[in-house]
Parts: C-alpha cells; sequence; structure tokens
C-alpha cells in the first residue's frame, strides 16, 4: 500500500482510553453530548448504576424519551448497561456512566474523541451487582 491509500484507523485503544478517529464515530459522541438530557443522564449515571425508571425519575424525563437517550450514550459507549440481579428473578437493566474523560482534538488525522474509562476500582461489577440484589 502506497501513502495515498492507507487507511485511517477507526480507533485506538491505549491504557485505559479510546480514541475515536472515525467521522461517523465522533459525531455520534459529539451529538450526545450536545443533548441536554443526554448530558443530565450522564450526570446521574455517574453517581451510580440506575435502572431506565430510576435514571427518568432522577433526569425528570419521561421513560419513552429516558430509554431512547440511553441507547444513544449506549451506541457511543458512554455508558454501559448491566443486570441488576434480583432475588424475585425479574432481573432489570441498569445504566453506569462508562467514561471520566472526554477530550475532543484537532490533529492530522481530522477531529478526534478520547474517552477515558470509568476507574473500575470504585465500583468493580461483581460488587455493583451483587450488591444490588433486591427483594
Amino acid at each position: 500500500m502506497n501513502g495515498s491509500q492507507m487507511s485511517t484507523p477507526t480507533l485506538r485503544t491505549q491504557n485505559d482510553a479510546t480514541t475515536l478517529l472515525d467521522d461517523d464515530a465522533v459525531e455520534t459522541v459529539l451529538g450526545a453530548l450536545e443533548d441536554p438530557d443526554c448530558r443530565a443522564i450522564l450526570d446521574e449515571t455517574g453517581k451510580g448504576a440506575l435502572t431506565a425508571s430510576e435514571v427518568a425519575d432522577a433526569c425528570d424525563l419521561p421513560t419513552s424519551t429516558t430509554y431512547r437517550k440511553l441507547d444513544i450514550l449506549a451506541e457511543a459507549s458512554l455508558v454501559e448497561e448491566r443486570v441488576r440481579i434480583r432475588r424475585s428473578g425479574k432481573h432489570a437493566s441498569e445504566y453506569v456512566r462508562a467514561v471520566d474523560d472526554i477530550v475532543v482534538t484537532m490533529g492530522p488525522e481530522g477531529v478526534a474523541v478520547r474517552l477515558s474509562n470509568a476507574s473500575q476500582s470504585e465500583e468493580p461489577s461483581e460488587v455493583a451487582t451483587f450488591s444490588a440484589l433486591a427483594d
């Protein structure tokens, strides 16, 4: 391959960070961040894992809007969906913010978005999942 035919990688992962270089991926993240409801959800899910109904209540949003916004945030890799185990057997999805920092840069490859992963030491998934057992 010569220099003009080299493809640009769509993402690079290094340590606890992912850099998005693909225009569609960058637009997805920036679009989610532009939305005030998505930003409110990111704020609430940064405090701890919440079900969609808990997110709806905390952000004062209709449930249908909440699910739509959670889908947008998950597609942008800004929230992570987990399963909340309940003794009753009716397990629920819960959502937690998946990033600590988002950095947008302009460089020779164009616009890039760097997502640093949320710290796993604060709330490991095993602890979060099993400490949320409900009757």
